[in-house]
């Protein structure tokens, strides 16, 4: 049970709400609207990124009463490993810089690069279900959330892709100083580098793991990593001094890490690739979406706590299905939280679940 006593303040609609006594199955229940997601959004936020949504901070603080105007919120949970408290984490606004995440562990102020080392988190929501058919940067997002719960310096890399590709943008527009643009390259092809690596071993893992998992009742997808340029530092390097005048006149740079596909098709029965994923039905879609997360949460629990958040992943699932995905997440590593309107869909795990009924941001264990 990695998270327990889980704490929102200001949170959304949740003035100031309280999850306790948790257990590996929980489970919020209510009407639309009444502030379920949201939980899950807070605990999304108790790792590095902007959350399951990928809201604004200025969005997330509560602004229904006077008293909560000042834009501020707070999240925090207790970490537990094998019965005892490891952790107390937490992240928050303050009124005067509503625009600035704060972290806290153990009482000390960290970054939110940090919050990785303690613990993995992973979600699949219904905002999720056009992944095949969205843009490639989505799915570039999806690959390094994932790679984020496996590798925690990943999300440090990434940022420093970014970063020293804005500043080669800048230097191309303003032809500034060959030997800066030397420099920032080197940097952008080191970091670049790293980020593409870790991106083709997760693909090649969640590979390994959903071969080995049984093809029915989930589709079973195939994924392929296409890098966007060159993995190896020293071609990346080269490709970006050559590609200067090219990425100059396009305003951006054209080729590397940072244009990176993931591909996606769905196997047949004798596991050769078929349709592509954005070609299949929403059915197939979905079920090939939950067998990734069941993949990456084998993964992503491998020698540290891990939680998966699932936002109404039962209610578009047949009784077979429900009971196959509940069968494996019961042996999984990950806690598990999950949301739905109604307890019948979740008839199965209710007798070893922990379970809040969500009513107006008001949580009521049942």
């Amino acid at each position: 049970m990695p998270l327990a006593k889980i704490t929102l303040q200001n949170f959304r609609n949740h003035a100031a709400s309280e999850l306790a006594d948790t257990a590996h199955f929980n489970l919020l229940v209510g009407e639309n609207g009444a502030g379920k997601t949201n939980v899950l959004e807070a605990i999304s936020l108790l790792s590095p990124g902007r959350g399951l949504r990928r809201a604004a901070l200025v969005d997330l603080a509560r602004k229904e009463t006077p008293d909560a105007a000042d834009g501020a919120f707070a999240i925090g949970a207790s970490l537990i490993e094998q019965g005892q408290i490891s952790a107390r984490i937490g992240t928050y606004t303050q009124p005067a810089k509503p625009t600035r995440r704060l972290v806290r562990i153990n009482g000390a102020d960290a970054s939110a690069s940090a919050l990785s080392e303690w613990h993995a988190v992973s979600w699949l929501t219904p905002a999720m279900d056009g992944l095949f058919t969205d843009s490639a940067g989505a799915r570039r997002r999806f690959m390094d959330r994932m790679a984020l719960a496996i590798e925690p310096g990943h999300a440090k890399a990434v940022g420093q892709l970014e970063t020293a590709l804005r500043e080669r943008n800048r230097l191309l527009e303003e032809r500034g100083d060959a030997r800066w643009l030397d420099a920032i390259e080197a940097q952008a092809a080191q970091h670049g580098s790293l980020v593409a690596q870790t991106r083709a071993r997760l693909v090649a893992m969640l590979g390994d793991e959903l071969s080995a998992l049984p093809p029915e009742p989930f589709a079973r997808p195939i994924l392929t990593y296409v890098p966007g340029g060159p993995i190896d530092p020293s071609d990346l390097l080269a490709e970006l001094a050559r590609a200067r005048p090219r990425d100059r006149a396009a305003g951006r740079a054209l080729s590397g890490p940072h244009r990176d596909e993931l591909q996606v098709v769905m196997a047949q029965s004798d596991m050769t690739p078929g349709q592509p994923a954005a070609s299949c039905s929403t059915g197939e879609q979905k079920a090939m979406l939950i067998a990734i997360t069941l993949a990456h949460g084998v993964l992503a629990a491998s020698g540290r706590p891990s939680v998966l958040l699932l936002d109404e992943v039962a209610a578009h699932l047949d009784p077979v299905r429900r009971t196959e995905l509940f069968r494996r997440l019961r042996g999984g590593g990950a806690q598990i939280w999950m949301t739905g309107t109604e307890i019948a869909p979740f008839a199965d795990i209710t007798a070893e679940a922990a379970i809040w009924r969500v009513s107006d941001g008001a949580l009521e264990r049942l």
